[in-house]
């Protein structure tokens, strides 16, 4: 087992490199980018659906008049019936979903959008199937109708998503495709039937991986654009949105959301004294030893130039109590002079501390902290303006 799995990751390093290995898997499973990127690709991936269906709202009615001219009346009325209703299916789907950035929602925009032309085309082949189709002109509007899948499984390399997620939306598709040719609706001869669902069945593939790598171009731009450049933690500009959201869903679901404002003790003379550059090297190893300490759903923001905050949710007082203890005992690096970096630390928690807004609720974190420096600095106050004892690293 352990050879196959190194074999399996040998592969994957050949066909994705440049990627390291958690880079890979995120590009499998959905599940495992972060809340925020998760946001942003429920936002682009809503757009596009929007975008194509309006599209196909537009286009799909406009081909009813090569329908009239070619075949019987009555087959292209039927087929005209058809494209109005999915016109109509388009043009509320175009209107849908708007304001959302749910990955849940995004992936239903997804699925509807791909279920109206599933279902037109198995009512259409089957229609198509009843009537004789005999002039080369009509045979070639038909052949139009067999490659309708090929369409749509081609156009989910427009959206970001996982390998996962390729294969169950390419999947219906695919197999629509197949019980055509079982039936005996197929429209073109069943040798090239078998020979286009093989090229289905690629396209589906391509389509997929085009979709992996849109994933990991826009997980990657917004990781840039989301982290502070020098500390790999978020900026205060995405960090403020990303608490926004933490609060309204801690507030609506009634959990606990608790908050750590960390300031640097005395950080202003590492730069007086030894330069900017041994600043900055104080906030990386700052930075980096919370980010160890926190936990994988946990966020840390550097929120002004020494301050950093850490949002914690599903977490109670005893629960952030125990993280900030975590904290100070692993230190946070060592001065250019050699003593232990340290932290004044203020600690709030929304339903302890009976909080509205999540305004109020860093303000009463702030507030703490500024507690805890005026107090002899290098100590933690935690909610009920009690003292959060441990043993520090400069113990």
């Amino acid at each position: 087992m352990l050879v196959i799995k190194e074999f399996v990751k040998k592969i994957l390093a050949v066909v994705f490199s440049g990627m390291t290995m958690a880079e890979i898997f995120d590009l499998f499973l959905p599940t495992r980018q972060s809340a925020f990127v998760q946001r942003r690709r429920a936002l682009l991936i809503l757009s596009r659906v929007r975008l194509v269906a309006a599209t196909f709202a537009v286009l799909t009615p406009l081909w009813i008049p090569v329908d009239l001219i070619i075949f019987e009346t009555s087959l292209a009325m039927y087929l005209a019936a058809l494209r109005v209703l999915a016109c109509i299916a388009f043009a509320v789907l175009a209107l849908s979903f708007r304001g959302s950035d749910s990955v849940a929602v995004a992936r239903w925009g997804m699925i509807w959008l791909l279920v109206i032309p599933t279902v037109f085309f198995l009512i259409s082949h089957p229609l198509l199937g009843q009537f004789a189709i005999n002039d080369p002109a009509q045979q070639v509007i038909a052949a139009g109708y067999a490659f309708l899948p090929f369409v749509m499984v081609a156009g989910l390399s427009v959206f970001p998503i996982t390998a996962l997620e390729g294969a169950l939306l390419g999947l219906p598709l695919v197999l629509a495709y197949l019980l055509t040719g079982l039936l005996g609706y197929q429209l073109l001869p069943f040798a090239s039937h078998l020979g286009a669902q093989w090229l289905l069945l690629l396209l589906a593939s391509v389509s997929t991986l085009a979709g992996m790598s849109q994933l990991h171009f826009m997980s990657q731009l917004v990781d840039q654009s989301s982290h502070d450049g020098l500390t790999r933690a978020y900026n205060r500009r995405v960090g403020e949105e990303m608490l926004v959201q933490q609060f309204v869903t801690a507030a609506r679901s009634q959990t606990p959301l608790a908050l750590a404002f960390v300031d640097l003790d005395n950080f202003k003379s590492i730069n007086d004294k030894y330069g900017h550059e041994e600043g900055d090297n104080a906030l990386r190893a700052a930075s980096t030893s919370l980010r160890k300490v926190l936990r994988r759903g946990d966020i840390l923001i550097r929120w002004g130039g020494e301050e950093f905050l850490a949002v914690m949710p599903n977490t109670d007082p005893a629960g952030a109590s125990i993280a900030v203890q975590r904290m100070r005992q692993a230190g946070l690096g060592i001065r250019p002079d050699g003593k232990p970096l340290t932290a004044s630390i203020g600690v709030a928690e929304r339903l302890a501390d009976g909080i509205e807004t999540w305004t109020d609720l860093v303000e009463k974190a702030d507030q703490r902290m500024y507690f805890a420096k005026q107090n002899g600095k290098d100590r933690a106050i935690g909610c009920g303006e009690t003292p959060i004892v441990a043993e520090t690293a400069s113990a």
